[in-house]
């Protein structure tokens, strides 16, 4: 079996073996217009499923400008309905003068942290107004690993609780399932997969990365003898603890209704809400 099949059969074992969806389901993958939901996408598609992409402009530039055009380029190609919204649609402005109202008004959170609240929570109001049953983000086992031992190090175990092959720990109707059939995939192969199929695509990492904790720790994992090893180590053995983590962490958990704006939140106002009313102070 070449590089190609056995990449695509582990995509496949992921999606069956750990029940992220069936051909009934109608899916949604997040696309980025990277490398790793390119690829995600592309083989949902290839295996027979019902699936539509999502972009969500962050308004970076010319990096934005060109993931935009590639995900168009990408859907037109394979015949797969592309939804497009946008920061600026919802929120006013792009990330990047977000980032920057919110520093000048105090907020001290880095760019990825902003970045990760607004998306995460863009993409599940998009989703369930769309009436979508799951989405698909591209996170692959590099990045799984590195969320992983930022947890520990950070000792947020109740955040740790919440990864895994299906993201999130409670169920509510408001809430619309995250998978990762990417889940066991390195990056490298999925990178290879990926020209190998000539893809159009962006490799560059987010240039607003560089202050990102997730940074540092991916360059120490990358540093250490056998980086792959040790990410499968990671991955392997967290794997073993999540039905524990979920079971503790479940029964901890609540959710509440954000008071400014309906969306499921862990408090009365959900952490988007809260960034939003920084931005008109």
């Amino acid at each position: 079996m070449g590089f190609i099949d056995k990449f695509e059969d582990r995509f496949k074992k992921t999606i069956e073996e750990n029940n992220l969806f069936t051909k009934k389901s109608r899916i949604l993958v997040a696309c980025s217009g990277g490398k790793d939901s390119t690829v995600a996408l592309y083989l949902i598609k290839k295996l027979g499923y019902n699936v539509e992409a999502l972009t969500i402009d962050l308004g970076i530039g010319d990096y934005s400008k060109k993931n935009l055009e590639n995900t168009r380029n990408f859907c037109k190609i394979h015949n797969i309905k592309l939804n497009e919204s946008s920061f600026t649609e919802h929120f006013g402005c792009s990330k990047c003068n977000i980032e920057r109202t919110l520093k000048n008004n105090g907020v001290c959170l880095n760019s990825c942290s902003i970045c990760g609240v607004l998306r995460r929570y863009l993409l599940n109001k998009l989703a369930r107004e769309l009436k979508f049953d799951v989405i698909v983000t591209g996170h692959n086992i590099d990045d799984e690993a590195q969320a992983i031992l930022m947890n520990f190090l950070r000792n947020n175990m109740p955040m740790q609780s919440r990864l895994g092959p299906k993201s999130g720990l409670i169920k509510d109707a408001k809430f619309v399932p995250r998978v990762k059939p990417l889940y066991f995939s390195f990056e490298d192969d999925i990178r290879k997969y990926s020209k190998m199929h000539n893809f159009e695509l962006m490799y560059e990492k987010c240039p607003c990365m560089a202050d990102s904790f997730r940074n540092k720790v991916r360059e120490m994992i990358n540093s250490l003898p056998n980086p792959q090893e040790v990410k499968q180590n990671i991955v392997d053995n967290f794997i073993k603890m999540l039905p524990k983590l979920k079971e503790k962490y479940l029964k901890e958990g609540k959710l509440c209704i954000c008071e400014a704006c309906g969306e499921p939140s862990s408090e009365k106002i959900c952490t988007t809400c809260r960034l939003i009313q920084k931005l008109k102070v």
